[in-house]
């Protein structure tokens, strides 16, 4: 059996140096319609955070990361504790690997790297909810 779709994978193991949130939550809007994206599987709007991977031993480039939020109302991130930066944690993450063209080689072949796209249920401040987080929802109404 092949695994399909969203593979589920914990915060610790994908960020085990921790991340930083670069500013608050927003809505992920379609190119084309200018319209916040919708959830294919559940409907729901899509938000995303940019995030900053703090893993000494990562590539700058490969650093700055985008998690993505199914949610009716935008999550809230913690508040900044130094400069922009806002440490935080995913509970409910996913990982869908893909193939991502990057341009053409001089011999006219396509150049591929595999790329993945983050998802997560909820963010909430590090050490806070020991990996249960607060639904989106509740995030905004607590804040």
């Amino acid at each position: 059996m092949a695994i399909q779709g969203r593979i589920p994978v914990s915060f610790g193991d994908v960020f085990p140096h921790g991340v930083y949130a670069t500013g608050p939550a927003e809505p992920l809007t379609n190119f084309e319609t200018k319209r916040q994206e919708t959830d294919k599987d559940t409907g729901m709007p899509v938000w995303v955070i940019d995030v900053y991977d703090a893993d000494p031993d990562a590539n700058h480039k490969a650093s700055a990361i985008k998690i993505k939020i199914d949610a009716d109302v935008c999550p809230v991130v913690p508040e900044p504790a130094f400069g922009p930066f806002r440490p935080v944690e995913f509970d409910g993450m996913t990982v869908t690997p893909w193939i991502e063209e990057t341009g053409r080689k001089p011999n006219g072949e396509m150049r591929t790297r595999i790329a993945y796209s983050f998802r997560a249920r909820t963010v909430r401040a590090p050490g806070k909810g020991g990996g249960a987080g607060r639904p989106a929802a509740a995030a905004k109404d607590a804040a």
